[in-house]
């Protein structure tokens, strides 16, 4: 088997028909991203974490009616962030889009949200909480191209040991499919080890990534102590993230990429899935490569664990890639001693 190679971007937008946009305010602290699919896709979640903020995602089961779903979307501002879903379906809605009832269309727009009240931002924000016009604003910004690190919901991110961000990779596999992902990285945990500057997700890097440190020799003698945010609290986490493919996929094929997701987060954040974080993956089906994948075959496997490698990277590259800010509190990976 040849070895697999990142897309040309290197982001989710890799996988065809799909677009990703951000939104955010630095003063806050806070931001959105968005997945708008150019057709209604097939999808699924699966959360493992233990304080999860959600919307919609009770219809992505496999014995729901609906088949796909028109957004999907990562936000920052713990349950006051669910308001940025309503934002992408007034965008949504303006295109005609959704499942229609009884003449309506009605988009949907599944959600998922992370705590950043207490990272330093000014959370002032009077009688409404602004996603809904954050929401609006990323889905006016979708394009295939993006920022990551200190973009969107990653702007306010944070890990036990420094800041964390916006991440997101892709993969290219033999047989023409192509996966990506997506992650909003806000962490009890640690994505490095021990105090090293070296990525639990090494293993899984392609080129230099994210700094190409590899993994330390030998390894650091601190490095299974679990780092982890002082004095957790329920709700005040989590990892929330996107694995897509332009495979063909139902929503139980889906259900299945989405586990496979969450094993990107426990290779790449020690320790994940806590009772304090709200680990969630949601898994999007475009179809777009037209290869279907057999669930009963090998090609079943190579999915999954694409899924999980690109996962990883894409939370390595988040937290690389942040950026320092005025009102920090903790260091971005960038600023830590060589």
């Amino acid at each position: 088997m040849a070895a697999w190679q990142r897309g040309p971007r290197n982001l989710i937008t890799d996988v065809g028909g799909l677009t990703v946009g951000n939104a955010g305010d630095e003063r806050l602290k806070s931001g959105t991203t968005v997945v708008i699919f150019d057709d209604p896709a097939a999808a699924s979640v699966e959360i493992l974490g233990g304080a999860p903020g959600t919307r919609d995602t009770e219809l992505m089961a496999p014995d729901k009616l609906v088949s796909g779903i028109d957004a999907l979307v990562l936000s920052g501002g713990s349950a006051f962030g669910l308001d940025a879903a309503g934002g992408v379906q007034s965008f949504l809605r303006q295109r005609g889009r959704g499942f229609t009832v009884a003449g309506f269309a009605v988009p949907l727009v599944p959600a998922a949200i992370l705590f950043d009240l207490a990272n330093g931002g000014d959370k002032d924000w009077g009688l409404h909480a602004p996603y809904r016009d954050l929401g609006m604003a990323a889905a006016e910004a979708a394009g295939a191209d993006f920022a990551i690190g200190t973009a969107g919901a990653g702007i306010g991110c944070t890990t036990a040991t420094v800041k964390g961000g916006l991440g997101s990779a892709s993969i290219r596999l033999d047989n023409g499919v192509t996966v990506g992902a997506l992650v909003a990285v806000n962490a009890v945990g640690s994505a490095t080890m021990g105090a090293s500057r070296h990525f639990f997700a090494a293993p899984f890097e392609i080129g230099a990534e994210f700094g190409g440190l590899g993994l330390p020799s030998p390894l650091p003698a601190d490095a299974v102590l679990p780092r982890t945010k002082f004095d957790p609290a329920p709700g005040t986490n989590t990892t929330i993230g996107i694995v897509a493919t332009d495979a063909i996929l139902d929503k139980a094929a889906a259900r299945r990429l989405a586990v496979a997701g969450q094993a990107g987060f426990a290779r790449a954040i020690w320790p994940s899935h806590t009772n304090f974080d709200g680990d969630l993956v949601f898994a999007a089906a475009t179809g777009r490569s037209g290869i279907r994948i057999d669930p009963a075959g090998s090609d079943s496997i190579t999915l999954g664990a694409a899924a999980a490698a690109v996962m990883a990277r894409a939370i390595a590259r988040g937290v690389h890639a942040a950026e320092p800010a005025s009102g920090d509190r903790l260091l971005a990976w960038r600023e830590l001693p060589v």
